[in-house]
C-alpha cells in the first residue's frame, strides 16, 4: 500500500470514522474527497454524483480553492473519463490522462492534470457516484503512473464505505422530508381545527355586538371586549403553529444569520433592550440549528411577554465541534422547582425536548428576582 502522510490501518479507520460521523449529503461527499486525497497523497480529489441529464447533481472538490474552482465555470458534464467511470462501471487507473483517446480537454482555468485514478462508487447494481484523483505527489520516472495497484485497493475499499455512507445520508434526508412534509400537515389540521373555531366565534361574535350597538350599548360593549380576546387568542394560536415550520432563512442564510436577523426585530419591536453575539461558530448540522433556533425563539418569548426584562442578551459560541447558545435577561426570575410542581413549564419542557432530540443538553439558572438563563449545549456534527 502506498506510504502518504497518513498511509496505514489508523488513517483507514479515521478516515471512515469522519465519514459516519455525517448525516447530510453534502457533508459526505466532502468528507469522502478530502479522506481520499489525504490517505492516497494525492494534489486533487473529486466526486460526482450523477443526474439524470447527462450532467451532475453533485461534484465535490479537494484541493482547488474557492477562487480556481469559481474561474473553472459551470459543473463538467458526464463526458470522457467520467462517462466511462459511471457508464462502464470500472475503475481507470492512467499514467496521463491526457494522453488518452477518450480526454475530451478541460476549461482554461482548469488545473493539469496528469496521472489518474477514479472509480466508480456503487450500490448494489446502481453507480451513484464517481471518485477520481489526480497528481499523486510521488516521483513517477518514465512518465509511469504514480497511483499504484494497491492504491486502487485501498480507494476501493474506502469506495465501498462511501457508497454506504452515501445511501445513509440520502435516508436521512429522504427521512426528514418525509417528517416536515408530515409535520406541515398535521399544523394544518391544526390550524383548520384551532384557529378557524376561533374565527367562526370571532365572527358570531361580532355580529351579535352591530346588533346590539343601538339598543344595549352597555351588552355591545362587552361583545366586543369578547371580540378582542378572541381576535388576541387567533393570533397566539397562528403564530405558535406558524414558528414550527423551518424558516426558509435559516436553510438560505445558516443559524447565525438568522438568528441576528430574528433578534433585530424583537429588539425593534419591544422595549427591552434585546442583543445578539456570536464567536467562531461553524455550521452545524441542520436538526441542531432548527432546534437551537426554536430554544432560542422559546426563551426570547418567556423574556419578553413574561419576567419584565428590560435586558435581554444572546450569545452562541463554538464550543469543541458544536456550539452552545445563552439566553439571559434581568427580569423576574423563578423558582425552577416551584414551576414544575405547579404545572406551569413556560415552555421549559419543550426545550429540553428539543435539546435532547438532538444530542444536546439544556440547563435553566433561575432565582425569584435574578433573572434567568437559558443555556443549551449541541455536539456539532
Amino acid at each position: 500500500m502506498s506510504q502518504g502522510p497518513r498511509s496505514g490501518l489508523y488513517a483507514v479507520s479515521a478516515a471512515l470514522l469522519a465519514m459516519s460521523r455525517h448525516l447530510e449529503v453534502r457533508d459526505v461527499l466532502k468528507t469522502i474527497v478530502a479522506s481520499a486525497r489525504e490517505l492516497l497523497d494525492a494534489q486533487y480529489a473529486a466526486l460526482g454524483v450523477p443526474d439524470d441529464h447527462g450532467g451532475f447533481a453533485q461534484f465535490v472538490v479537494d484541493g482547488i480553492s474557492d477562487a480556481q474552482w469559481k474561474a473553472i465555470g459551470p459543473l463538467p458534464r458526464q463526458h470522457g473519463i467520467l462517462a466511462a467511470m459511471l457508464h462502464e462501471a470500472r475503475p481507470e487507473r492512467l499514467a496521463d490522462v491526457r494522453k488518452d483517446p477518450r480526454f475530451e480537454g478541460w476549461p482554461g482555468a482548469h488545473p493539469d492534470m496528469s496521472d489518474f485514478l477514479g472509480l466508480p462508487i456503487r450500490d448494489g447494481d446502481e453507480v451513484i457516484g464517481a471518485l477520481f484523483l489526480a497528481n499523486k505527489n510521488c516521483p513517477k520516472p518514465d512518465g509511469s503512473c504514480g497511483f499504484t495497484e494497491d492504491d486502487e485497493e485501498l480507494l476501493t475499499i474506502l469506495a465501498q464505505h462511501a457508497a454506504i455512507a452515501l445511501t445513509n445520508a440520502r435516508l436521512y434526508e429522504r427521512s426528514r422530508e418525509l417528517t416536515i412534509a408530515e409535520e406541515r400537515s398535521r399544523l394544518a389540521h391544526e390550524l383548520h381545527d384551532a384557529v378557524s373555531q376561533k374565527l367562526f366565534s370571532l365572527r358570531l361574535t361580532a355580529q351579535a355586538a352591530a346588533a346590539l350597538v343601538d339598543r344595549d350599548p352597555a351588552r355591545a360593549k362587552g361583545e366586543l371586549q369578547q371580540v378582542a380576546a378572541l381576535a388576541a387568542e387567533a393570533a397566539d394560536e397562528l403564530r405558535a403553529a406558524v414558528v414550527e415550520l423551518r424558516p426558509t432563512a435559516l436553510d438560505e442564510d445558516g443559524l447565525v444569520a438568522t438568528l441576528r436577523t430574528h433578534i433585530q426585530v424583537l429588539d425593534r419591536a419591544h422595549s427591552a433592550r434585546v442583543t445578539f453575539s456570536s464567536c467562531g461558530v461553524r455550521a452545524l448540522p441542520a436538526s441542531q440549528e432548527e432546534a437551537m433556533l426554536r430554544v432560542a425563539q422559546e426563551a426570547l418569548h418567556n423574556a419578553l411577554r413574561h419576567s419584565g426584562a428590560t435586558q435581554v442578551d444572546v450569545t452562541l459560541e463554538r464550543y469543541g465541534q458544536g456550539a452552545v447558545l445563552r439566553v439571559t435577561d434581568n427580569g423576574s426570575g423563578f423558582e425552577p422547582t416551584v414551576i414544575r410542581s405547579a404545572g406551569r413549564h413556560l415552555g421549559l419542557v419543550s426545550m429540553r425536548d428539543r435539546s435532547s432530540g438532538v444530542g444536546g443538553t439544556l440547563t435553566v439558572k433561575s432565582a425569584p428576582g435574578k433573572g434567568t438563563t437559558i443555556e443549551m449545549e449541541v455536539p456539532g456534527g
